[in-house]
C-alpha cells in the first residue's frame, strides 16, 4: 500500500497522507513518497500542490517516526535527513504548498506544516512541536523555521512546553492562514488552490522564492554555527537522548536527569 495518495486536477496536484496505522507519521518511506510526488508535479507544472490526510482523521501525522531515530553520538536531524530533504522539497517548489489540516500535528510534522506557503485548517486542528519530550536537540533550519511564522516567544512556549495548541490560538499565531468549518475545509483549500492556478506561475515562482531568501538573509557567523552545533551535539550524545527513546519503546514517561 502506498504511504501517500497523488491526485492532479485543473492543475492542482494533491497529496494526501495514507498511512493511518502509524497515524501518518514521517518515516523515511513515507517523506521519499512525498519528495517524489512533489517532483512529479513540477513536471506537470502544477500550480499549486495541496497536502492533506484522509477526511476525518484524529491525527493529521504523529510527527517523525521515533524508531528511525539514530543511536545516541549521531545527529538526529543531519541535512541529508529524509525530513530535511522533504522540507527543502517543499521550500523550493516552484509554486505553493499549501497544508489542509484536519486533526492533530505533532513534532516534525508540524515543522512540515509551518514549513507550507500557506495553511487551512479546521476546529479539530491543533499543533505541537515536540523534541524536549524525548530529548531531541533540534536543528537551526527548523527552529527558525517556527521564528519565522510565529516569532520567538512564540516558538519559546511551543518548544519548551511542548504542549498542544488549538486551531483558534494557531490562527491567533500565524501558523494557519484561515480557520473554516471542517464540512467546508476541502472546498475552501480547493478554492484558494484554484485561485493561485489563475495568477502568473512565474511571477509566484520569483516571489516565492524570494520570500524564502529574505526570511534566510541573517547569516551566521562561522563561530555561531560552531557554537550550535556544540550545543546540539551536547544533546545528542546524552543518556536523556537514549532515556526518551527507550520511554517511547517501552510507553512510560522519561525519566530525564539532564545528563
Amino acid at each position: 500500500m502506498s504511504l501517500i495518495l497523488t491526485s492532479f486536477s485543473e492543475r492542482i496536484g494533491t497529496i494526501t497522507l495514507n498511512n493511518s496505522a502509524s497515524r501518518n507519521s514521517l518515516s523515511n518511506d513515507l517523506l521519499g513518497e512525498l519528495i517524489e510526488a512533489l517532483q512529479h508535479f513540477e513536471k506537470r507544472r502544477a500550480r499549486a500542490v495541496i497536502i492533506r490526510a484522509q477526511p476525518g482523521v484524529k491525527v493529521w501525522s504523529s510527527g517523525f517516526d521515533i524508531r528511525e531515530l539514530p543511536i545516541p553520538g549521531r545527529d538526529p536531524l543531519s541535512y541529508n535527513d529524509p525530513l530535511e530533504q522533504a522540507l527543502r522539497a517543499i521550500q523550493l517548489f516552484p509554486a505553493p504548498v499549501i497544508a489542509m489540516i484536519e486533526g492533530s500535528v505533532w513534532g516534525g510534522a508540524c515543522d512540515l506544516t509551518c514549513i507550507c506557503d500557506l495553511a487551512i485548517g479546521c476546529p479539530s486542528a491543533a499543533f505541537a512541536i515536540t523534541p524536549a519530550k524525548i530529548g531531541v536537540p533540534y536543528n537551526s533550519t527548523g527552529i527558525l523555521h517556527f521564528v519565522n511564522v510565529v516569532g520567538p516567544r512564540m516558538a519559546r512556549e511551543m518548544f519548551f512546553t511542548a504542549k498542544p495548541i488549538n486551531a483558534e490560538r494557531a490562527l491567533q499565531v500565524g501558523i494557519l492562514n484561515h480557520l473554516v468549518i471542517t464540512e467546508e475545509l476541502e472546498r475552501f483549500t480547493l478554492d484558494m488552490a484554484l485561485q493561485i492556478a489563475e495568477n502568473s506561475p512565474l511571477a509566484i515562482s520569483v516571489i516565492k522564492e524570494q520570500l524564502r531568501l529574505l526570511g534566510n538573509s541573517h547569516p551566521l557567523s562561522p563561530e555561531t554555527f560552531e557554537r550550535i552545533q556544540g550545543l546540539r551535539r551536547k544533546a545528542y550524545d546524552s543518556a536523556d537522548y537514549l532515556e526518551g527513546k527507550n520511554a517511547f519503546y517501552e510507553k512510560r514517561p522519561p525519566r530525564f536527569t539532564g545528563e
